[in-house]
């Protein structure tokens, strides 16, 4: 007999990777246990294991679905004919994902090591696809500038992705910058920044 599945099992599977994402996050994921997160759930640790079948899979299925959601987030911004525009709109996008999924943000940047090389392949695919994309979009701003200084592309690109990727260390909301502040302000440094290589 093929066995059904229940109405609120994708409910209950995202509930789970949510709690996670921030038990890991907080405890770190080395030292965390599966029946340790079962009761930060509220559930059983049979349950768990009803939805992943390791704690690396429960990991691997955080950081896959935080990227996946990065990758179509970026994708879904439509191309404008000013370039500037056109990369003050995907990093608007980038820190807008990035809201309620500093959890998430953090175990990528920190956990992903802990995952099968397999894994980690998968995922160095997606963010590979989000570099390319900004790194067209910073190009497209000065062509002639990285043309002939085409090294300084991925450096440029890579420090853009540092400011975004450590905002959540220090962002509190409701104090100082918004979000979309420090977008536009992230974006300026860099716009000013590709100039004066230009300029030089």
């Amino acid at each position: 007999m093929v066995r059904t599945i229940a109405k609120d099992h994708e409910e209950k599977r995202l509930a789970i990777l949510k709690t996670a994402a921030k038990f890991f996050a907080k405890n770190g994921f080395d030292r965390s246990s599966m029946s340790q997160l079962a009761l930060e759930c509220g559930v059983s640790k049979a349950l768990i294991y009803h939805y992943y079948q390791s704690k690396e899979a429960l990991l691997y299925d955080i950081i896959l679905t935080h990227l996946q959601d990065l990758v179509d987030a970026v994708d879904s911004v439509h191309p404008v004919t000013n370039p500037e525009q056109h990369l003050r709109n995907l990093v608007h996008a980038i820190l807008t994902q990035y809201r309620d999924a500093d959890a998430e943000h953090k175990l990528q940047l920190e956990a992903t090591v802990s995952l099968p090389k397999h894994n980690q392949k998968t995922l160095a695919d997606l963010q590979r696809r989000l570099v390319v994309t900004l790194s067209d979009a910073i190009n497209a701003i000065s062509p002639m500038c990285f043309e002939t200084r085409e090294e300084m592309l991925r450096p440029v690109t890579m420090s853009l992705f540092g400011m975004l990727n450590w905002f959540y260390l220090w962002y509190r909301k409701g104090k100082g910058m918004t979000r979309s502040d420090y977008a536009d302000l992230a974006t300026d440094l860099l716009v000013g920044g590709i100039k004066g290589l230009r300029d030089n």
